[in-house]
């Protein structure tokens, strides 16, 4: 996998192949296969400087890895199903 991080300061569009779309906000880092980083139009990003690539970002196992828990999940709460509010 090849790392793509947005170095600009507005939300971009990365073009991948297959018809396929990046959006990366603001500083932001995605993930693409290899052959996608081939791609002519991310090489103009590239040139550009609104995008960097980095090959294989992933950090080399060492003592203790894959022992990451679930961190804290922003999103859905658990709590009471009905919340409506007013006068029945």
């Amino acid at each position: 996998m090849t790392a793509v991080s947005n170095k600009t300061q507005k939300p971009l569009s990365v073009p991948l192949p297959g018809g396929k779309t990046l959006h990366l906000g603001p500083g932001k880092t995605g993930q693409i296969s290899a052959k996608a980083a081939e791609d002519l139009r991310l090489k103009k990003l590239v040139d550009a400087g609104e995008i960097e690539l980095d090959d294989d970002p992933r950090p080399a196992p060492g003592p203790g890895a894959g022992k990451r828990g679930r961190g804290f999940m922003v999103g859905h709460t658990s709590g009471s199903g009905n919340r409506r509010s007013g006068d029945r």
